[in-house]
């Protein structure tokens, strides 16, 4: 009967250890899952970025099926235009109009505009135009005709490689996401939970981030820019002409400004001008003391 009792207690004891031991595998395996993905993820990124540049076949990975389209394949470079010029008219309020018109012939718009007075109702402005990246030089060419081109310079801005980086990353977050959200639904500990719902939410922070850059990159290069000053013609005589007016207060300005330069040298000096009139002063005296003493032994001696 004791041996009896003592096999079952035996019995109890190993199953304990067993489940025991199943359940620190399966916490452990969870934990090496999550440790994994951003390994295998990164080395996905990194094997898709040289299949969108073009540099061959993209790997299969265990993460995701492949995507279509995009092993083997290149990429359409990815170009951002920008023009920036100064224009000299005639009439920049009439000019802001035309150039309103300009854009929507070439599907654009208007992004901002900027008038304001320079001097005695001369104008000047500025004007920003988005067209579509296929319209850009028309609509730069209809720029250059309202007026005489005073400056201009043009720029081609090549983001093709932070574009397929972005995509690459973007891809490879995704494939992280669907990652956790497999290991989620098999997760039963509380702190596994807590583990994997962690990872996704820095996940999806990262893809957020990366989902706003592309749509920013993307608005660039599907609409040029370009960005226009605008000026009336300096009047006759200089910026502001010339006026009587304006003279004779230039010169009233200049008579005070004599007076006040006066005025400093003379406290600037005052203490030398008192110093010198006591010495002057000392020596009048002493001069005239001596012309009585002459006097006076002349008279004796007569």
């Amino acid at each position: 009967m004791n041996y009896k009792v003592i096999g079952l207690l035996i019995v109890c004891i190993a199953l304990v250890v067993a489940a025991g031991c199943t359940n620190i595998s399966t916490g452990s395996s969870t934990s090496r899952q999550i440790a994994t993905i951003a390994d295998k993820s990164i080395n996905f990124a990194s094997a898709e970025r040289l299949s969108l540049a073009g540099a061959g076949p993209m790997p299969v990975s265990t993460m995701a099926p492949t995507q279509s389209g995009l092993a083997g394949s290149g990429i359409e470079t990815k170009i951002i235009k920008t023009a920036c010029i100064t224009l000299e008219l005639t009439d920049v309020s009439g000019s802001v109009e035309t150039l309103k018109n300009i854009a929507a012939e070439n599907r654009g718009y208007i992004s901002s505009t900027n008038v304001q007075n320079v001097y005695n109702n001369r104008l000047s402005g500025s004007v920003v135009i988005r067209v579509p990246h296929a319209q850009f030089e028309e609509a730069l060419t209809g720029v250059k005709a309202i007026g005489t081109v005073k400056s201009l310079s043009t720029q081609g801005e090549d983001v093709t490689e932070e574009y397929v980086d972005i995509k690459a990353q973007k891809t490879s977050y995704q494939n992280q996401l669907a990652q956790y959200n497999k290991i989620m639904k098999k997760a039963v500990k509380v702190s596994d939970v807590i583990e994997i719902q962690q990872q996704i939410d820095r996940v999806q922070t990262q893809l957020n981030q990366l989902e706003g850059r592309l749509k920013y990159l993307n608005s660039r290069i599907d609409l040029s820019t370009i960005s226009v000053s605008l000026q009336e013609p300096e009047p006759v005589g200089g910026e502001t002409g010339h006026n009587f007016i304006t003279t004779i207060n230039e010169g009233i300005s200049g008579l005070f400004g004599t007076i006040d330069a006066i005025v400093i040298l003379l406290f600037t000096l005052l203490p030398l001008i008192i110093i010198g009139a006591i010495g002057y002063g000392i020596y009048r005296w002493k001069k005239g003391n001596n012309t009585a003493h002459v006097l006076t032994e002349l008279t004796e001696k007569k």
